[in-house]
């Protein structure tokens, strides 16, 4: 009988880790302050101990050590420190011989505490996707929402782990400025994104969620906005070799293509959409069915 790892809910994992085996590592996230995420809300941030984990990797690879796609969750995986991570990282090469890659999330300040070296030798133990929120590249809607970074340092971790050979998946939301900053929302995401150049970007819309509890003067913009916001944020980009996913449930239509092969193509489809009679130009249309 295949043994699965021991999971405490809440479990997150992008959309990509379907097929992953994913290995909680920790619980909840060491930030937890910002204010549109509800995803670990009422979860106290806790590290397994290591000896925990190196046996569960050891009991689950017994029934089926033919994995090569592992996710470390929970929010932050980065953070944990550098002999730790790279423990893990030697123990799952070990018991999984057939390992290709293992991917987690990770936040600006949590790569920048590590150095050069240490980013080098956790991709050379097959460490591979970081999945990093930028979410906004102005400093003042950041700032709006309790996010605990800024808009460089998130640049400068993006630039320094894909020089280190990782593969950085940035995600940004789509009416996250409201209407009061939705104009600096898009000029600043786009500059960002461009000194960035990460290899993997996904833009997702944000819906207010139970445990999010945005400031005052925060509107919420439309859904006819949020998508001239994608378009005016596509069309404003530079990226030389990058992947684009909105295929979230949270968008009105799934889009996908590469950059800047695709950038064309994708914008004739927003403005295509942006002309029709089929989205909510008063409020926020239909609701993702997560909700």
């Amino acid at each position: 009988m295949r043994k699965i790892p021991k999971y405490v809910e809440p479990l997150f994992r992008p959309p990509a880790e379907a097929n992953s085996l994913i290995f909680q590592v920790a619980h909840g996230c060491p930030h937890n302050s910002c204010r549109f995420c509800g995803m670990y809300k009422g979860v106290r941030y806790h590290e397994r101990s290591e000896d925990e984990v190196l046996r569960e990797f050891a009991a689950v690879a017994a029934s089926c050590p033919d994995e090569t796609r592992i996710f470390l969750a929970d929010g932050d995986v980065m953070h944990l420190p550098f002999e730790r991570l790279r423990k893990y990282l030697e123990t799952l090469n070990r018991c999984f011989p057939t390992l290709a890659r293992v991917n987690s999330y990770a936040n600006a300040s949590s790569i920048l505490s590590k150095t050069q070296e240490q980013l080098q030798e956790l991709r050379r133990l097959k460490l591979n996707t970081l999945y990093l929120g930028l979410e906004s590249g102005s400093s003042t809607v950041l700032d709006m929402v309790k996010k605990q970074e800024t808009p460089q340092s998130m640049i400068e971790a993006v630039q320094l782990a894909q020089s280190c050979g990782f593969t950085c998946s940035v995600m940004i939301l789509l009416g996250l400025g409201g209407k009061k900053y939705r104009d600096e929302h898009i000029t600043r995401t786009i500059e960002v994104l461009n000194a960035m150049q990460p290899r993997l970007l996904s833009a997702l819309r944000f819906i207010p969620v139970p445990n999010t509890v945005m400031p005052n003067e925060y509107a919420e913009v439309s859904e006819h906005e949020g998508v001239d916001e994608l378009c005016q944020i596509i069309a404003g980009l530079e990226l030389r070799r990058t992947v684009f996913r909105s295929n979230h449930s949270s968008n009105p239509v799934p889009l996908a293509g590469r950059f800047p092969a695709d950038k064309t193509k994708m914008l004739s489809e927003l403005d295509f959409l942006l002309k029709s009679n089929r989205l909510d130009r008063s409020g926020p249309g239909m609701k993702p069915l997560y909700l």
